[in-house]
This record gives structure tokens, sequence and C-alpha cells, in this order.
């Protein structure tokens, strides 16, 4: 009951990006899940990523860094809250386990023909923080980029499938 009235509530601290990747969504559901994925797509243009540890279960950790393109390190941290293959993935991301500006995102996989559609739904603690993120991080660029990476990354694996 909670969860339905505080719907309304999140909308100023949120951010939603989706976008439509040709592949199958059980692949681009995958991608998510395997760190020998996440780390050759995760981040916006121009960032890489380096997992310290990295456990895909309810209640599992990525440790990872991402590495700026002017040499800047942000260590990251997300554990994974909630799991339902190959449709939903929730889970908290901060710098780290103690962050309390760690924000929730749910990335949802719906099929669309044969490609997927995946929506990511990030909320912020504050309104504050959501503004932070769009102003001072670029949150909504990075994450248009991400899924866009995301979308590279998985057409190339469907191309090379199909050429075996």
């Amino acid at each position: 009951m909670a969860g339905t009235q505080q719907e309304p509530a999140a909308a100023d601290r949120e951010i939603v990006i989706s976008r439509v990747v040709d592949a199958p969504r059980e692949l681009v559901f995958e991608a998510f899940t395997e760190v020998r994925h996440l780390s050759r797509w995760w981040g916006p243009e121009g960032f890489t990523t380096t997992t310290r540890s990295f456990e895909f279960r309810v209640g599992g950790v990525w440790d990872f860094v991402m590495h700026g393109p002017d040499g800047t390190d942000y260590s990251e941290w997300i554990t994974w809250t909630g799991i339902v293959p190959p449709e939903r993935i929730a889970l908290l991301h901060g710098e780290s386990r103690d962050d309390p500006n760690a924000f929730e995102s749910v990335l949802t996989f719906a099929p669309d023909g044969a490609a997927t559609r995946i929506v990511m739904r990030t909320v912020f603690p504050t309104r504050e923080l959501r503004d932070e993120a769009v102003e001072k991080y670029h949150a909504v660029e990075g994450g248009r980029q991400t899924l866009s990476s995301l979308a590279d990354y998985v057409t190339e694996l469907v191309r090379k499938g199909s050429e075996g």
C-alpha cells in the first residue's frame, strides 16, 4: 500500500531513460548479469571499468572503479535488490556500501518485436541529489550513452553469432 502512495511523490526525484535494443531480451538481460559483458560496455562514452568483485544475486555486490576520460577514478558500488530473469533487475548504487546518497534503479526488459525495450528508472533520495546528478554529473546524457554502449555491444554479439 505504501509503495503505491509514494510513486507520485518520487517523480521529482527520478530519472527515466529508455532505449530499444536490436537484440533478444535474454541476451540484453545477460549483458547485465555477467561481468565479462558488463566490463565491455558499462559507463558513458570514454569511460572504462575495472571490477574488484562481482556476484550477481539478490544481496550480491558489484564493487568497481570507473575510469574517466580525464584520468579521474570513481569508486562505485552496486548491490542487487531484486532479480527476475529476463525481465527486471533492481539495484542500489552508490560510492560505497554505506553511501547515504545511494540511489535505487529498476531496469525492465520488455520484448519489442525481435528487439528489446529497456527502461532504466532511477530514484534518488532527494530532489537535490537528482538535480546534482543531472547538472554536475550529466546523469541523463551518461545514462543514454551507457544504454547506447549496451546496444552497440549486444548488437555486435548478435551479428557475430549469426556469422557462425
